[in-house]
């Protein structure tokens, strides 16, 4: 089952069931008010199942998507496919060895990524920071956490990269990883009594800029070299979530160092058994 939150024709927020070409509006309740009550909820697909519906609306171009976050924290896991190991090691030669026994420690890198106002959904433009010249997007499959850090769906995580500044220090991940617009969700949230095995779950990045493609890559989840689940209890060790969160499960597509983001590329993101995330990319002036 796919939520999703979006802009109705009265300008209010709803949340909707997401069919084939259909959005599904549903009514909230005393019990259920947001898309975050039903991650909350014991069995979330139910929770979905029992609100009322209203009309359904067709899926164009007209629909205005949210990011399907409300209160929670997103976080990030780094350097958990071969390829970003070798790229976070060509990112600064100080800080090479350190990215190579991330990548075969017992602990993992996480790190804190974006507070929902800095987060964009579907449609949606992502930042480049004016202060880089190195940006890059990464896609991410995206675990959607209950407070329990029970994983109940999964969403297209972007979680853009400024590499030339984390490469001149590692101590500045901070600054190359959260900033305004730092971070793309959606385009909904799929929830999943089971999850699919990694094998099934295909990721493909595509840039566009100026009716050209690129860049074109695709891998699988089953490339990392951890499991969703060991990346969740090391995040929940000694760490509450009351809102539950979003995490962000790393990249094992990375361009090469000879490519950067513009402004006007836009990026797409498909994760085969959710949906595809694209936004556009723009920079302060």
């Amino acid at each position: 089952m796919k939520i999703a939150k979006y802009i109705d024709a009265s300008g209010s927020p709803r949340i909707a069931w997401v069919n084939d070409t259909e959005l599904v509006p549903l009514q909230t309740n005393e019990q259920i008010k947001s898309l975050a009550d039903i991650i909350a909820a014991e069995n979330p697909i139910l929770a979905a199942r029992s609100l009322v519906t209203d009309a359904p609306i067709a899926i164009d171009d007209s629909i205005d998507w949210l990011p399907p976050i409300d209160h929670q924290e997103v976080w990030a896991a780094g350097v958990t496919y071969k390829r970003s190991q070798a790229a976070r090691m060509e990112e600064s030669e100080a800080a090479a060895s350190c990215y190579d026994r991330v990548y075969v420690a017992e602990r993992p890198e996480l790190f804190f990524k974006a507070t929902p106002h800095r987060v964009s959904g579907h449609n949606q433009p992502l930042r480049i920071r004016r202060d880089a010249k190195w940006n890059v997007p990464e896609p991410e499959v995206t675990l959607v956490l209950s407070a329990k850090m029970k994983i109940v769906g999964l969403t297209v995580g972007n979680d853009m990269s400024s590499r030339d500044i984390e490469g001149e220090n590692p101590l500045y991940l901070p600054q190359a990883k959260c900033y305004n617009q730092c971070a793309g969700l959606g385009p909904w949230v799929a929830l999943f009594d089971t999850l699919p095995p990694p094998s099934a779950i295909g990721i493909d990045l595509k840039i566009h800029r100026e009716s050209q493609v690129v860049f074109d890559q695709q891998i699988t989840a089953a490339e990392m070299a951890r499991s969703f689940e060991d990346l969740v209890q090391w995040l929940s060790r000694d760490n509450d979530f009351p809102n539950g969160a979003f995490l962000m499960t790393g990249t094992g597509i990375i361009p090469a160092s000879d490519f950067t983001l513009h402004v006007g590329d836009r990026v797409e993101i498909t994760i085969d058994g959710i949906g595809t995330l694209s936004n556009s990319i723009v920079q302060s002036s």
